[in-house]
């Protein structure tokens, strides 16, 4: 096994709470309602575009903050670092037009499979191969791709329910402006206070689909193992999970001092996407932005208890996620969807200049069209089609950019 063991022994609750302080009480909680404002409008986005259940949707928050919440603590306490794990976004987004066509107990089987697959490649210690095997502007084309539909939904929100959308994405803008205000202020979160204050004044809330149990009861599912699902949404998944997310959540630790360990992550995600898929969860990531929030400022030594504190507040939200999800269910469909475009934006953003900066440009190009048209081949979704077809014409007419990557 290839599984890297800690620095040092796991510290002592006592010297925990010393090491803990306001700095990082304060990171953490900006970091965590940046994790439960806008990705959890993602899920919601595309969870009623893909016809679940207010159950559903309850089940699948909860383990993606709950049984996340509890590696997260376990690898904070373990490594003495801050390493947050939540869920892939760009995986959940993946998950909407597999909806369409496949029944939920075969996308939860293609969670489980994932999970098998990074468990293996992390105990082999093979995962840095894999990270490396398909070039990133090509999978970045990929992300581009699937998140497209959430801009445009932002853009349709604001022509469909000015008056809640339009506010929203003005006091985003307002916010990010000022370097100053956004960081007393996160933009995400501001536009969400903005929305939310315009929907109780409007009388847009409606009462009665909040009503119901606030504490949590996931749903156990049987996973269904059908071929369509493994070759549309495992790979996909996967690559999602180890470039996109933990090649993010890694280069955003190391630069702020931290040795990730790479392998042990990777099991991580492994046993935390094959446990969290039976609750109806996609797959389990190490976050980025959540890390980078909490590790930003402070003693470095220090940052682990900022990952402890979020990942004591994910549990509690995960307890209470039928509240949420009937809170947020509630709202106007252009608060949930300008919410999720809005989160959407810098990621989108950076999905576009990593595809088509430098070198793989025709290939990611190729990828972006075909996951944008979303023309299902065999009854395989689009985003697979567009990873192999991207990745032949660059392997046949950028052969040049292969070497230069090598080299």
């Amino acid at each position: 096994m290839a599984l890297e063991k800690p620095a040092a022994p796991p510290t002592q609750p006592r010297a925990a709470l010393a090491a803990f302080g306001g700095l990082y009480a304060t990171n953490a909680f900006i970091a965590f309602v940046f994790a439960a404002s806008g990705p959890v409008a993602i899920i919601l986005a595309v969870g009623t575009r893909g016809g679940l259940s207010a159950a559903d949707l309850s089940s699948w928050i909860f383990g993606s903050f709950f049984i996340n919440g509890l590696i997260s603590i376990a690898f904070c306490w373990l490594y003495r670092q801050p390493l947050v794990f939540f869920w892939t976004i760009p995986g959940a987004v993946l998950v909407g037009p597999a909806l369409g066509h496949l029944t939920f107990p075969e996308v939860i089987g293609a969670f489980v499979a994932t999970g098998c697959l990074m468990l293996a490649l992390g105990l082999s210690g093979w995962v840095r191969r894999a990270m490396e095997a398909v070039p990133m502007p090509i999978v970045m084309g990929m992300v581009a791709g699937v998140f497209l539909r959430f801009g445009l939904d932002l853009v349709f929100a604001i022509r469909d329910d000015f008056w809640i959308a339009a506010p929203m994405a003005a006091a985003f803008i307002a916010l990010s402006v000022s370097p100053r205000l956004a960081r007393l202020v996160p933009p995400l979160i501001g536009a969400m206070i903005v929305g939310a204050v315009l929907v109780a004044t409007l009388g847009r809330f409606d009462p009665a689909g909040a009503a119901g149990a606030a504490l949590a009861r996931p749903n156990l599912y049987v996973p269904v193992f059908s071929w369509q699902a493994m070759v549309e949404l495992v790979v996909p998944l996967a690559i999602t999970v180890l470039v996109v997310q933990n090649g993010q959540g890694i280069a955003v630790l190391r630069a702020a001092g931290h040795q990730p360990p790479i392998n042990a992550v990777t099991v991580a995600c492994g046993i935390g996407s094959i446990v969290t898929g039976f609750v109806g969860t996609v797959s389990t990531c190490l976050t980025g932005p959540v890390n980078a929030i909490i590790s930003a400022s402070g003693d470095k030594h220090r940052h682990y208890t900022a990952g402890i504190f979020v990942g004591i507040l994910a549990l509690g939200f995960g307890l209470l996620s039928p509240f949420f999800v009937r809170l947020m269910l509630a709202t106007p469909k252009a608060f949930i969807a300008a919410l999720a475009g809005l989160a959407m934006l810098r990621v989108l953003q950076t999905a576009f200049t990593i595809s088509f900066k430098d070198r793989f440009a025709l290939g990611a190009l190729v990828t972006f069209l075909v996951t944008v048209a979303d023309v299902a081949i065999f009854n395989i979704g689009a985003a697979f089609w567009g990873l192999l077809f991207g990745f032949a014409t660059s392997w046949l007419l950028e052969r040049g950019d292969f070497a230069a990557q090598r080299g």
